[in-house]
């Protein structure tokens, strides 16, 4: 099993930044994918940003340039950079983490991010 814990996120003004982390703990062994999604109320759960085992990175088109995803391996955390935020990015934020074998997912309780003046 794997526990994810997500903090920092918040309240904050449009063109504003914020930085979520997700810690994890547990069994990663074998985890190649490390992601975040959202989801705001009304809608589906949609992919942010992830970053694979090898170091490469995906990001949704909403978030091109403006996002970042980065992980540090020694403190098992990844990090979501958001700057120039906009009132449409307020959401939940969830953490994800995807084992291949045996093909699992993991997913953190969220964040709340909240994009108001």
């Amino acid at each position: 099993q794997v526990q994810l814990v997500e903090s920092g996120g918040g309240l904050v003004q449009p063109g504003g930044s914020l930085r979520l982390s997700c810690a994890a703990s547990g069994s990663i062994f074998g985890i190649y994918s490390k992601g975040w999604y959202r989801q705001a109320p009304g809608n589906q759960r949609e992919l942010v940003a992830a970053i694979t085992s090898d170091g490469s990175t995906n990001y949704s088109d909403f978030v091109k340039g403006r996002f970042t995803i980065t992980r540090d391996n020694a403190k098992n955390t990844v990090y979501l950079q958001m700057n120039s935020l906009k009132p449409e990015d307020t959401a939940l934020y969830y953490c994800n983490y995807k084992r291949l074998w045996p093909k699992s997912d993991y997913w953190g309780q969220g964040t709340q991010v909240t994009v108001s003046s």
